[in-house]
């Protein structure tokens, strides 16, 4: 029943896309995030809902009469150079098809990430993007935090099997990354049940990436917790929560739970730990020696006996920056940071433009918390191997459709209008 009732839900919305291209892209977004398909056990677990989705998207969007034009900025020109070089990167890959393999589902993602900007045409269209997003990630926080409170953090938090959120580790990180969205979302909702329910969500998601006994999504939960109170415009509000949130772990978690975080501060002895520096250190050693990386997927015994400081010790990057290095060379690793940057630039420079305008505050609060959820991402993602995660590219882009919808991008066509425009007037006949 539960196969049918998902699929008749995603097969009954395709109508509607054809009509609003749109509400593909939250279609394709809820897929992706929250996985339902995966809650499944029969033959909705392995359907291609996504790429059937996807492909009704693009020909709602091909058909479409009012097609938006690409946002050409520093960010998403940078994004696509990236991904070039990803592309470049597979071709001479250590090991060619299971990169092929990694490189096939990386290209759909950020796809899907292009799209999005040229579909999404409005704020009500991009608001409605956050809530899906926010309730995609929102749903295992809820059900992650009830259940770590029922059973007194006895067990950890996992993800839907076979998705980019499985392990408890990966979901953790999902989670503190949600929190700021709901956040946001909270402080545009107007309704006071709204906000309760918003309220409640953020709590329990936070005690969800507790109870997932994460020491990564610990990590990401402090810093972002704290960039979370120093960027809200209501501190004492957003104190309470987060006091509450603490209140309601210390109480539920056991002592297991306290003697694994402690594990962060003996990491000399820890062994998952000292394995994740081995690799670390071949991410280094590979980057130094092949220009292009060891391509997607590189992280395997043959190479770690090339060049890791122990060649016994195989272990999984774990890292979000040592995975690009490793895997993309020092290109590939500047241009992900590049791109982090340019973000939280992005990001500061409609909060400084729009913070004031009453009518613009939307703009300075979306932009606030997609900078408090990239800080959780660095944060825990020096700890996580999830650089290819839908989640940060996609903030990435709604911060370019915030400050084109906050009018901020005008500034930067406008020049290049009145110059064709004179160029007219200099090529008219004396």
């Amino acid at each position: 029943m539960r196969d049918l009732f998902i699929t008749a839900v995603i097969f009954g919305l395709l109508p509607f896309v054809f009509k609003r291209p749109w509400l593909g892209i939250l279609l394709w977004s809820w897929l992706g995030y929250m996985n339902p398909h995966r809650l499944a056990w029969g033959f909705a677990w392995n359907f291609p809902f996504s790429m059937v989705v996807g492909l009704v998207t693009i020909a709602a969007f091909m058909a479409s009469k009012d097609k938006n034009k690409m946002l050409w900025t520093r960010e998403t020109i940078v994004l696509l150079l990236f991904v070039g070089w990803m592309l470049f990167t597979t071709l001479f890959a250590i090991f060619p098809e299971l990169a092929w393999f990694q490189w096939d589902k990386v290209w759909k993602i950020q796809l899907m990430v292009f799209l999005t900007v040229l579909i999404i045409a409005n704020r009500h269209q991009l608001h409605w993007l956050i809530w899906v997003i926010a309730l995609s990630f929102g749903f295992y926080g809820v059900k992650g935090g009830i259940f770590t409170i029922i059973n007194g953090g006895a067990y950890r938090v996992q993800g839907p099997s076979d998705t980019f959120i499985a392990g408890n580790n990966e979901l953790a990180l999902a989670l503190v990354m949600a929190i700021p969205l709901i956040r946001y979302l909270h402080l545009q909702a107007h309704l006071k049940w709204v906000k309760v329910g918003l309220a409640s969500a953020m709590v329990l998601t936070g005690v969800a990436a507790i109870g997932s006994q994460s020491r990564g999504g610990l990590v990401a939960m402090v810093a972002m917790g704290l960039f979370l109170w120093l960027k809200s415009r209501n501190k004492i509000v957003t104190g309470f929560y987060m006091v509450v949130a603490v209140f309601i772990m210390a109480s539920v978690m056991p002592q297991s739970w306290y003697d694994r975080m402690n594990t962060i501060n003996t990491y000399q002895s820890d062994q998952s730990t000292q394995g994740r520096f081995n690799a670390w250190h071949t991410a280094f050693n590979v980057a130094k020696d092949r220009i292009t990386g060891g391509g997607f997927e590189m992280f395997k015994p043959p190479v770690f006996r090339q060049y890791a400081p122990d060649p016994w010790n195989v272990h999984d990057v774990h890292s979000i920056y040592f995975e690009q290095m490793g895997e993309h060379g020092f290109i590939g690793f500047s241009l992900f940071l590049l791109l982090g940057l340019l973000a939280w630039i992005r990001a500061q420079q409609i909060i400084n433009r729009c913070k004031k305008d009453p009518d613009k505050k939307w703009a300075a609060d979306l932009a606030a918390m997609i900078q408090v959820s990239l800080v959780g991402y660095a944060a825990g993602g020096a700890f996580l191997g999830m650089s290819y995660f839908d989640l940060p590219y996609h903030l990435m882009v709604i911060l370019v459709l915030t400050a084109k919808f906050a009018g901020l991008l005008e500034k930067q066509t406008k020049p290049v209008g009145e110059f064709a425009s004179k160029l007219q007037v200099s090529r008219q006949p004396n």
